[in-house]
């Protein structure tokens, strides 16, 4: 296994530094295609809108965004066990960067209806389901393990700081429309691909999946690697995705932080397709309103990530913060629509600062407890999950939403919310404390 970016701190050697040259490629490249991503979803939002102007409608769209990120993760978990994760990851940005540009010629031909951005909604969703799971199993293989609490940290700001093209998004798609906002989009995908092709790092993880295989089914040596390598059969799917659902079940506290997190995905579903329909009908130039609300959620993100880059938290209290972070970020989002916007905005850095916390106590736990082999696996399984919780919640909230006030189907949601954050991860202590607290 080549150590070069890689490595293991001993006694003897100094603190292995995280800024090595993979590390710093992949993460430019991150923010130029989320920073292209932020630019154009939210003006996206805003086009399908106004074109339908019901919420109902919108929420359509986001679950055909939502529907094939369902299956794709699960699917693409087992192929990536097997398959280079690096090629994986740029050749979707370049076919991302396509698919964009083809959006933008549409657009600039007046060719846009709604059923052709459905269908665009369901391409995009299936393309950033699958990165999504090659992206954070290849991710951990950059870094070491004393880094990664600091390393997911820093993409969390980032990911946070991109954020900031949503005013930016709102103003051009009002001043200049639609198309050129994706082809904007369409070269920083191609950008991001191209810089993603010269990283370095060896994926080892593959040589060792396939000496468990030979093991477990008796072939010689190199044997069923060669042959898997040919020909990726259904078969062959079907027992690694039956392998990564068995490793999560056999796994108590895997499972439990996965079960709440597909909640927390229904919440989010739900909310997504209710509160920026909510701010346009409720306030004038509500998408501004919205910006301003989420824009302290933003920033609070991006302080609590700075403060998680320069400190660890308490290995012990990783658990109890992270429990306590899951009931105060829903009891936010429950009441947060019914104060003044001042009150909303202060909330909402509170629900920022939550937010991070939450995340790098997640990510930094899970992925420094699984091993290299199953993590393709482990998180096509968690996305499944939690993907299903989304689509769930965006069916939820748009149907609700007809019969109820929008600020009653929130209330309903997060109340849900804090009961399975209470019977997931409170009931599961001792197994879920052996993950978050590393």
């Amino acid at each position: 296994m080549a150590e070069t970016d890689r490595v293991t701190k001993t006694k003897d050697q100094a603190a292995p530094k995280l800024w090595t040259r993979d590390f710093t490629i992949i993460t430019v490249g991150s923010v130029v295609s989320m920073f292209g991503n932020s630019l154009s979803g939210f003006a996206i939002s805003l086009m399908v809108l106004d074109y339908s102007s019901s919420t109902f409608l919108y929420a359509i769209y986001m679950i055909c965004y939502t529907a094939p990120q369902l299956i794709m993760p699960i699917l693409s978990g087992a192929f990536l066990d097997r398959f280079s994760r690096k090629k994986t990851i740029y050749s979707l940005d370049y076919l991302s960067s396509a698919l964009y540009a083809a959006a933008a010629v549409l657009l600039f031909k007046d060719w846009f209806s709604f059923g052709i951005f459905a269908v665009f909604a369901f391409l995009v969703g299936s393309i950033n389901s699958i990165y999504m799971v090659a992206y954070e199993s290849f991710y951990p293989l950059l870094i070491a393990s004393e880094n990664y609490s600091k390393a997911y940290s820093v993409a969390s700001i980032l990911e946070t700081f991109s954020a900031v093209m949503v005013p930016v998004s709102a103003f051009l798609y009002n001043q200049i429309g639609m198309a050129p906002i994706l082809a904007i989009n369409a070269i920083c995908f191609f950008t991001a691909a191209t810089m993603e092709t010269r990283i370095r790092q060896e994926e080892t993880y593959t040589e060792t999946h396939s000496l468990n295989n030979e093991y477990e089914y008796g072939e010689r040596p190199g044997a069923l690697q060669d042959q898997e390598r040919i020909r990726y059969t259904p078969d062959i799917v079907i027992r690694d995705i039956r392998e990564g659902l068995k490793y999560l079940w056999s796994e108590k506290g895997l499972l439990a932080v996965a079960a709440y997190f597909a909640f927390s995905f229904f919440g989010m579903g739900a909310t997504n397709v209710l509160t920026l329909p909510y701010f346009r009908s409720t306030y004038d130039n509500g998408e501004y309103v919205f910006i301003m609300v989420f824009a302290l959620g933003v920033l609070g993100r991006m302080l609590g990530g700075m403060w998680h880059y320069r400190h660890k938290l308490p290995p012990a209290k990783k658990y109890t913060i992270a429990l306590t972070v899951y009931i105060a970020l829903s009891v936010i989002e429950g009441v947060y629509l019914f104060l003044p916007i001042p009150l909303m905005m202060i909330l909402f850095f509170f629900h920022g600062v939550g937010g991070i916390t939450s995340y790098t106590i997640r990510i930094s736990g899970t992925q420094s407890y699984v091993p290299d082999e199953k993590k393709g696996r482990f998180n096509g399984a968690f996305n499944m999950l939690s993907t299903s919780g989304m689509l769930l919640g965006e069916l939820f909230g748009g149907a609700m939403s007809v019969i109820l006030p929008v600020r009653t189907v929130i209330v309903i949601t997060m109340v849900i919310l804090t009961l399975a954050a209470i019977i997931f991860i409170g009931r599961n202590r001792e197994e879920v404390s052996k993950i978050y607290n590393r």
